[in-house]
């Protein structure tokens, strides 16, 4: 069954804010070990290649579905944040943005009566649950901590060591 048009623009967005996401993450990561935490750039590096297999499922579905994709310009993303909390709540409230433009695509998909992509939709809503959570957890963290040197030094470890749990 060939995808409807509508969802297959939307979808096509999507993709490019899904590596808008990975660019956002990757100039995080960048800042990050600009100011000695490299522990919060290995954190943002793996979040950014997560993002570029969130844009490559999309990819993927809009082929399988018969669909075509067009690859619009990336946005070129901050380079600086104020400080590591700065940084975290942009990215928090980036998320949120996704989650938005995820419900939307969904919100398409049920007026046009699309059922195998909300199937494929439900996958990124809980993945969304997960990025808004992970993101906002760091946030709290980052806000009991402050501005301390051995609070930043002991979460830039726990943040390092993401990636390796595998």
């Amino acid at each position: 069954m060939v995808i409807n048009k509508k969802i297959q623009e939307a979808i096509n967005k999507q993709i490019n804010r899904e590596l808008y996401s990975s660019y956002l993450y990757l100039s995080m990561a960048s800042y990050f070990e600009a100011i000695g935490l490299k522990g919060f750039g290995t954190w943002m590096k793996v979040q950014a290649k997560e993002e570029v297999a969130h844009a490559m499922k999309f990819y993927s579905y809009l082929f399988e579905r018969a669909g075509k994709v067009t690859l619009l310009d990336v946005e070129a993303p901050p380079a600086t944040w104020k400080s590591p909390l700065d940084a975290f709540k942009n990215a928090y409230e980036h998320e949120k943005k996704v989650t938005e433009m995820i419900d939307n695509i969904m919100k398409i998909a049920r007026t046009e009566n699309d059922y195998a992509t909300e199937t494929m939709l439900g996958w990124f809503i809980d993945e969304q649950v997960e990025e808004e959570a992970s993101a906002l957890e760091i946030v709290g963290m980052l806000e009991m901590i402050k501005d301390t040197k051995t609070g930043l030094f002991m979460l830039d470890s726990k943040l390092g060591q993401r990636g390796s749990e595998k």
